[in-house]
């Protein structure tokens, strides 16, 4: 369970507005510190929120294609422990837009939005996740394979954010720190999720993991964060990023996936953290919203502190047994 600096952390994260993949990100985090009744609450927003097409969380009527389906997770919980007809629904239909409805490129890959065809590195964590815990796990690696294929820059073994089928070139080549994050974030969750018989699937998987921690360790800072563009020492730095990277570490030390090489990155990143939450609960400075191209606070800051230390702290409990 949340101690009491991660609870006021969740406190001012659930009194901050949110767009879909906010609720999401949060939703999974209480999931994972044990906060089932808070997830299952948020999970049940995201269906009232479901629009016609099956997308959930809609606030303003955004055009994410991926985004809302970054509550999956805590919608299958929700699911499964309350057997509500209304939830059961909104996971089928949300399963349709992942599965069928949400539009592709001409290998298979979902659009970051459905009125732009464009591969965002977000997409990574949104999806493939969801897909995965439902049991579509070829589906999961599919989506992951292909983002990977388009989105690596393999002289830096970091991703770009954003590529455009139309322009046939990047939107934004750069390799964002939370991006990156995002990236590293969802394909633990997927390796955590493959059944045994994926162990090819699963050690591609933790091999691409290593080549991003690889390629971020040395740029982190001396003060525990990173640049905002992990190579552009001129861009801002902010914490978010390191928090998750240092969750994806730990989820690997826990699940004996990943050896203790990145652990430094991780302990100092935390430690960062843990010095910026200020009297409101807020983490900052992480890549802020709503706009987030300058530091400053948002949901998903706020998610990933919590994220992080749970992660640790499970990783604890299995290194001292």
């Amino acid at each position: 369970m949340m101690n009491e600096l991660q609870k006021r952390v969740g406190r001012a994260a659930l009194a901050m507005q949110r767009y879909n993949w906010e609720q999401g990100v949060l939703a999974q985090a209480f999931l994972e510190a044990g906060e089932t009744e808070t997830a299952v609450c948020m999970a049940a927003e995201g269906v009232n929120r479901q629009t016609a097409d099956g997308r959930c969380a809609d606030i303003g009527g955004s055009t994410a294609s991926t985004d809302p389906c970054a509550i999956g997770q805590a919608l299958l919980h929700a699911c499964t422990a309350t057997g509500d007809p209304v939830l059961l629904s909104g996971r089928e239909r949300l399963l349709e837009w992942a599965l069928h409805l949400a539009p592709r490129n001409a290998d298979g890959l979902v659009y970051h939005f459905s009125d732009q065809r464009v591969i965002w590195v977000d997409s990574m964590y949104m999806l493939p996740p969801f897909l995965a815990c439902a049991g579509y796990y070829d589906e999961a690696i599919r989506q992951l394979d292909g983002y990977w294929r388009v989105l690596l820059a393999p002289e830096k073994g970091l991703l770009s954010h954003q590529w455009d089928d139309d322009r046939g070139a990047f939107n934004r080549r750069d390799a964002w720190g939370v991006g990156n994050g995002w990236a590293a974030a969802g394909m633990a969750r997927v390796v955590m999720l493959l059944p045994g018989t994926y162990q090819k699937e699963r050690e591609r998987l933790i091999q691409r993991v290593h080549t991003l921690l690889t390629a971020a360790q040395p740029l982190q800072r001396t003060d525990g964060m990173f640049h905002d563009v992990l190579d552009d020492p001129c861009s801002f730095p902010e914490l978010n990023c390191g928090q998750m990277l240092a969750y994806t570490v730990y989820r690997g030390l826990a699940g004996g996936w990943l050896d203790e090489r990145f652990l430094p990155m991780a302990e100092r990143a935390r430690e960062a953290s843990l010095a910026a939450v200020d009297d409101y609960g807020l983490v900052r400075p992480v890549c802020g919203m709503p706009s987030f191209d300058k530091p400053g606070v948002a949901a998903e800051g706020q998610a990933f502190f919590i994220l992080m230390e749970v992660a640790r702290a499970d990783w604890l409990v299995v290194r001292e047994r």
